[in-house]
């Protein structure tokens, strides 16, 4: 089977709150979701009818056995997931104070975890060679055995092999309590890239990878550093990214914001799902920030991530393209009619 997106990285429990801006200390009931950055990119693009997997690793208790059932749920193959004796599976704990504030705190994390614990030689790297995208996290990097398997998986696709339509992603997912420095990170991050096509990140990743400097300046650096499409998160300004020959930038998507943790996961299977059908950057960018939306306006993550129907409505409802119809205002639109606003072609 050759998938359309294998991810590789974190996954854990979810414990969010029921209650809404309040304190952790005074949250009275929780939810239990599937959690874990590249997990939920792995969902985010299944939701849009991709072929999609996870490697990852478990504690082998009843957590582990719950995320299987989630990852089973949401129809991302999970044959690369098993579980770590001695290990728990973690849990990751957030107070959510919208708009902005959704602190996060993370259980069974250190001083290792399970799915630290993926080495080189038990990865199948044959499945992470064929794959269509193949995503990792700098996360992934912060410690021995998972370092070395993921630059295992990197090398087993090598730039110069990929297949038209291949890429290998780089999310710049920077988490500050699991590394020793910002300049080891940058260090580690500096071997990655030179294997990798897409990288994505907000300023602050962009800054621990590539050096403190504007949108453009990063970008620029992620693109001499090898990358062929930098994409860099502007915050309440929206996304912009780069090649070598184009500079988009796509404005947000106005939501409500309920909780933001979830928003780039979507975004990024969103991404991939947009790179895949070989849609120009403007339109993936613009998909990509309406998937994000609606994960922001939603409490969960996993279970918050959309389906390409409700992506479209919202671009539709917000005048923005929809991929697959013309822009609003042509000649092609008028013709083409409103029957045609949630179609992707």
């Amino acid at each position: 089977m050759i998938h359309d997106l294998i991810t590789i990285g974190r996954i854990s429990v979810d414990i969010y709150p029921n209650d809404i801006g309040v304190d952790l200390e005074d949250v009275t009931s929780f939810g239990k979701y599937l959690g874990g950055s590249a997990t939920n990119v792995a969902v985010a693009a299944a939701r849009h009818g991709r072929a999609t997997a996870v490697v990852t690793r478990t504690g082998d208790d009843s957590f582990g056995r719950y995320l299987h059932r989630e990852l089973k749920k949401f129809n991302v193959y999970d044959s690369f997931v098993c579980p770590v004796a001695r290990l728990q599976t973690p849990v990751t704990f957030c107070a959510i104070k919208p708009p902005e504030d959704f602190p996060l705190y993370f259980y069974g994390r250190l001083p290792t975890a399970p799915d630290w614990q993926i080495a080189a030689d038990e990865l199948d790297t044959a499945a992470i060679r064929d794959a269509r995208v193949f995503w990792s996290t700098v996360t992934g990097l912060c410690q021995e055995p998972s370092r070395g398997a993921h630059l295992a998986a990197h090398l087993a696709r090598p730039r110069a092999a990929l297949r038209e339509g291949q890429h290998t992603i780089l999310d710049l997912d920077y988490r500050p309590m699991f590394w020793d420095s910002e300049e080891d990170a940058r260090e580690q991050v500096a071997r990655i890239l030179p294997h990798v096509t897409v990288a994505i990140g907000n300023d602050k990743e962009c800054a621990v990878a590539v050096g403190v400097g504007t949108p453009d300046e990063q970008a620029d650096r992620l693109l001499a550093a090898g990358v062929e499409i930098a994409v860099v998160k502007l915050g309440p300004e929206g996304v912009m990214a780069k090649t070598a020959t184009e500079r988009v930038v796509s404005a947000p998507v106005p939501v409500e914001t309920v909780n933001g943790l979830g928003a780039g996961d979507s975004f990024g299977g969103a991404f991939v799902h947009g790179l895949l059908a070989g849609w120009p950057l403007a339109q993936i960018l613009d998909y990509a920030n309406a998937a994000g939306a609606i994960v922001a306006s939603r409490l969960s993550c996993a279970d918050a991530m959309p389906t390409p129907e409700e992506v479209t409505s919202l671009l539709a409802d917000r005048g923005r393209l929809v991929p697959g119809t013309a822009a609003p205002g042509t000649p092609e639109a008028a013709e083409s009619g409103a029957a045609t606003a949630g179609v992707i072609k």
